[in-house]
C-alpha cells in the first residue's frame, strides 16, 4: 500500500512539474515591483482560467493529500520488528561457568615457593 501511494506521489510530482513549467508567466513579478509597477501587475490581473491552471490546482491538491496520507502511514508503529529487536528481547541468561577438573571451586592454589 505504501509503495503504491509513493509511486502515485512521484507520478503526480512529475505531472505537476510539467504543468507548471508549461504555463505562461504573468509578467512583471518581483522584477516589476521596484520600477513603479501598477497594482494590477503587483497583485496580478484577472486572467482566464485555462486547463493548465485547473490541472495545476488538481495536481497540487492530490500531491498534498498523498503526502499527508503517506506521512500518517509512516508515523504509525508497525507490528513487525527487526531481527535485532527480537533477538534482544528473547535473550537467555548466560550459563554458569563450569569448574575445572581436579580443583575445588572457590579455592585458588597458592605457591609458597618451597
Amino acid at each position: 500500500m505504501f509503495t503504491v501511494l509513493l509511486i502515485l506521489l512521484i507520478l503526480d510530482a512529475i505531472i505537476l512539474t510539467v504543468v507548471v513549467l508549461l504555463q505562461a508567466g504573468q509578467g512583471g513579478g518581483l522584477a516589476a515591483m521596484g520600477g513603479g509597477a501598477s497594482t494590477e501587475s503587483f497583485f496580478g490581473g484577472r486572467q482566464a482560467v485555462t486547463i493548465l491552471t485547473k490541472l495545476s490546482w488538481w495536481c497540487g491538491g492530490i500531491f498534498l493529500g498523498l503526502s499527508l496520507i503517506l506521512a500518517g502511514i509512516s508515523a504509525r508503529p508497525s507490528t513487525q520488528r527487526s531481527v535485532l529487536d527480537q533477538g534482544l528481547g528473547e535473550q537467555a541468561p548466560p550459563p554458569a561457568p563450569i569448574p575445572l577438573q581436579g580443583q575445588p571451586t572457590g579455592v585458588v592454589p597458592f605457591d609458597t615457593g618451597r
